[in-house]
């Protein structure tokens, strides 16, 4: 069975990347989420690769055949709090992963950070398995009294990536 695991950008746990991390986590038997808002502060900040909540993270990384990079989009880049943690990943970490790349934008100006901005971090750690990626607009996720609601749409590219990835949906 293929292991999934699914780095997770967002800068909080009411974000709308949220709720795609908890859709793919409905969507997949065998899959874990690195929420990297939920590791320590300082250890990204300064960089420790000795932290014992960095090195838990990389071995979810190291297990895993597909890593799903879930980002928002601000200032046409990925979140900086996902940089951090990228910062972290050994030099070849993403070697023989397969990379799906998902982003949520405020306006469809920002389609184009997966391919300029975040694609050429991940090939930097060794990825030479990545997918077109999923982008997102903020409008196609609504905030609902129960949480999310995801566009139909937006479902069916996320399971497409995630079915060409060779990940059972």
């Amino acid at each position: 069975m293929t292991k999934t695991v699914i780095i997770n950008g967002a800068n909080a746990r009411t974000s709308r990347v949220n709720a795609i991390q908890h859709y793919i986590q409905d969507s997949l038997e065998e899959v874990e989420a690195i929420e990297v808002f939920a590791l320590p502060a300082e250890d990204l900040i300064s960089a420790n690769f000795a932290s014992e909540a960095i090195r838990e993270a990389n071995a979810k990384v190291d297990q895993a055949d597909v890593v799903v990079v879930l980002t928002p989009v601000y200032k046409a880049a990925y979140s900086g709090i996902i940089k951090t943690y990228l910062d972290l990943i050994p030099q070849k970490g993403f070697e023989d992963k397969h990379i799906i790349p998902i982003a949520v934008g405020g306006t469809p100006h920002h389609l184009l950070a997966i391919d300029y901005a975040l694609k050429p971090v991940l090939t930097a750690l060794g990825a030479t398995s990545i997918s077109h990626g999923v982008f997102i607009i903020d409008k196609q996720i609504e905030r609902t009294k129960q949480g999310f609601t995801i566009e139909e749409d937006i479902q069916t590219r996320i399971e497409q990536q995630l079915i060409r990835n060779k990940v059972t949906v």
